[in-house]
C-alpha cells in the first residue's frame, strides 16, 4: 500500500522545516535570480539617464531644428523651444504640421498638412522594422548621446472612405508595391520622377512609387536645405556634424550645447485605417484588450522603404505598424521593458555578424510573450531576471526552428530566409549567454558606462562649445548662463503635469517669455 507524501504541516512536525532556505537559482546557469535582478536594475540606471533642464532644452532645440527644416523657415520661428520633459522619454509622439516647410517649398512634393511620428531610439535600436544592409555603424558615446527616428510621410492616404488597396502580387508577405492609381492626377504628376513605370498590354501606364527613388529625392532635398540654412547661421542653431544616406534613410547628427543627437529620418507612406492582410489579427485575443481601445491600436499604418530578401528594391515597401506599437507599449510592464532593454543590449552586437537577428525580432517576441503569459505574472516588479532568461530562451527557440512570426501578420515568418548554418551559429552564441547571463549583463553594463563616460569627457572638453547653447548670453559661449535653466526648473516643479513652453528672441536671449498650457506671461 502506497503512503501519501506528508503535507506541509506534517513535514514541519517531522522537523523538515529546519533545513536552510536556498536562494532562488536559475536552473540552467546556476545564477542567483536576486543577483540578475540587481544587474538589470544597474543596467537600467545607466542606460536611462536623467536629463537636467539644460539637456532638455538641447533636445528640443535639435527637434525644432529638424522640424523647421521640414516644416517652416527656422529664422522665422523666433527660436521656439518646447520644454515638456515627458517628450524625451516616450516611445513615440505624433506631430501635426500645417505649414509649408523648407523641403516642401523646393518642389511642392511633401503634403502641406502632415503628421510625423517621432520615436525615441534610432533605426539601429529596432524602433521600426527597417533591417537595412547599408546602415553605417554609429556608437553611443563616440558618435552621439541620444538617438531618434522620425517618420516623414511623403504621401498620405487618410480618407477612411477610400479602401486601402495594396498591390501584393509581386512581393513577399508584409511587403507591397504601391501604385499611384490610388491618388489623384496632381499627385501622379508631382511624383512621376520618383516612380518606376510599367506599361500594360492594353496601353495603360502604371506608376509604382519607388522607395529607392523617393529616398534619393529626400536626401538631395535635405542636403540643399541644410546647405541654405548653414549659409545664414542663427544664434543657438544646432551644428550639423554629419549627414549621411544609409540605404533609404537619412542620418543626421546634430550638436547642440554639450549634446549630440542622432536623427534617422525615414520617408514613408502614411495610411489611416487597417490593411486587409492584417485583419485576422484583430479577431484574436490580445494582452492589450480592455486596456486601450481598438481604435487606438488600428488608427493607421505605414509603408516604410525596406525590401524583402528576394524582392525588387526599386518597388517594394514594407508594412510597418509603428503607430500601433507606440500604443501597445503603454500596456507592457516596466519590469518586462527593463528585461527587454537589457536583452537587446546583450544580443545587438553578439548576433550582428552574420546579419540575422535585429532588435525588432526581439520586440516581436516580447509582444508574443505578452499575449501568451498571464498579465499578473508579467506585472511582477521583481521578475525582470525571469523575463530576461525567458526572452533569451524564446530567441534561441526561434532561431533553432527558423520561425519568428510577425506580431501583426503572423503568417509572415521573419526568419524563413536564414540558412541552417547561420541559425546554428547564432543559437550557439545564445547558448553561451544562457549559460552565464550574469557575466554578459556585467559586460553590457560596462559598455553603457563607457558610453556615458565618453559623453561626459566630450562635454568637459567642450567638443561642441562652438555651438552657442540656447541659454547662452552674449558673453563667453563656454560659460552658459543658467538663469533660464533655474527658472524652468522652478516652473516644472510648480506646475506638475503641465506643458511648458519658452519663447526666446534670438536677438535678446536674456528676456524669455513663458507659456504654461494656454497662458502666457
Amino acid at each position: 500500500m502506497k503512503m501519501a507524501a506528508p503535507t506541509a504541516s506534517k513535514a514541519a512536525s517531522l522537523g523538515c522545516n529546519n533545513k536552510p532556505a536556498f536562494p532562488e537559482l536559475d536552473f540552467r546557469s546556476g545564477a542567483r535570480v536576486e543577483e540578475l535582478n540587481k544587474l538589470i536594475q544597474e543596467f537600467t540606471k545607466h542606460d536611462q539617464r536623467e536629463y537636467d533642464d539644460q539637456r532638455a532644452l538641447e533636445i528640443h532645440t535639435a527637434k525644432d531644428f529638424i522640424f523647421s527644416m521640414l516644416d517652416t523657415d527656422f529664422s522665422s520661428m523666433a527660436s521656439r523651444i518646447l520644454v515638456d520633459r515627458l517628450h524625451a522619454y516616450t516611445w513615440g509622439l505624433p506631430y501635426r504640421v500645417q505649414r509649408k516647410g523648407m523641403v516642401q517649398k523646393l518642389d511642392q512634393k511633401l503634403p502641406v498638412a502632415n503628421e510625423y511620428l517621432l520615436l525615441s531610439g534610432g533605426v539601429r535600436e529596432g524602433v521600426v522594422d527597417l533591417d537595412l544592409d547599408e546602415l553605417n555603424v554609429y556608437a553611443r558615446g563616440t558618435d552621439y548621446d541620444m538617438d531618434f527616428t522620425l517618420l516623414v510621410p511623403a504621401l498620405k492616404l487618410h480618407d477612411r472612405n477610400q479602401p486601402v488597396t495594396l498591390d501584393m502580387r509581386h512581393s513577399a508577405l508584409c511587403h507591397s508595391w504601391l501604385s499611384l492609381r490610388l491618388f489623384d492626377e496632381g499627385t501622379i504628376t508631382k511624383w512621376k520622377d520618383c516612380c518606376t513605370i510599367v506599361d500594360h498590354i492594353n496601353g495603360a501606364t502604371n506608376y509604382f512609387f519607388s522607395p529607392t527613388k523617393v529616398a534619393d529625392w529626400f536626401y538631395d532635398s535635405i542636403s540643399i536645405v541644410l546647405s541654405e540654412i548653414q549659409k545664414k547661421p542663427q544664434r543657438g542653431m544646432p551644428k550639423v556634424e554629419k549627414v549621411e544616406k544609409n540605404g533609404t534613410i537619412i542620418s543626421i547628427i546634430l550638436g547642440v550645447g554639450s549634446s549630440r543627437m542622432l536623427y534617422d529620418i525615414v520617408p514613408v507612406v502614411s495610411f489611416k485605417g487597417w490593411p486587409a492582410v492584417a485583419q485576422s489579427w484583430l479577431m484574436e485575443n490580445h494582452f492589450w484588450d480592455g486596456k486601450i481601445t481598438e481604435e487606438e491600436v488600428i488608427s493607421g499604418f505605414y509603408l516604410v522603404p525596406a525590401c524583402s530578401y528576394k524582392g525588387k528594391k526599386d518597388n517594394e515597401w514594407r508594412l510597418s505598424f509603428a503607430r500601433s506599437e507606440v500604443q501597445l507599449k503603454k500596456c507592457i510592464s516596466s519590469s518586462l521593458m527593463q528585461a527587454y532593454q537589457a536583452c537587446k543590449a546583450i544580443i545587438i552586437k553578439l548576433l550582428s555578424r552574420p546579419k540575422a537577428i535585429s532588435p525588432y525580432h526581439l520586440r516581436s517576441m516580447m509582444l508574443w510573450a505578452c499575449d501568451r503569459l498571464p498579465a499578473n505574472y508579467l506585472a511582477q516588479e521583481d521578475y525582470a531576471a525571469h523575463f530576461l532568461l525567458g526572452l533569451i530562451d524564446d530567441l534561441q527557440h526561434c532561431l533553432v526552428n527558423k520561425m519568428c512570426p510577425n506580431y501583426f501578420i503572423p503568417q509572415c515568418n521573419m526568419l524563413e530566409h536564414l540558412s541552417e548554418e547561420t541559425v546554428m551559429l547564432h543559437a550557439r552564441k545564445l547558448s553561451s549567454v544562457r549559460s552565464d547571463p550574469a557575466e554578459h549583463l556585467r559586460t553590457a553594463i560596462e559598455h553603457v558606462k563607457a558610453a556615458n563616460r565618453l559623453t561626459l569627457e566630450l562635454q568637459r572638453r567642450g567638443s561642441t562649445t562652438s555651438i552657442p547653447s540656447p541659454q547662452s548670453d552674449g558673453g563667453d559661449p563656454n560659460q552658459p548662463d543658467d538663469r533660464l535653466a533655474k527658472k524652468l526648473q522652478q516652473l516644472v516643479t510648480e506646475n506638475p503635469g503641465k506643458s511648458i513652453s519658452v519663447f526666446i528672441n534670438p536677438d535678446d536671449v536674456t528676456r524669455p517669455h513663458f507659456r504654461i498650457d494656454d497662458k502666457f506671461f
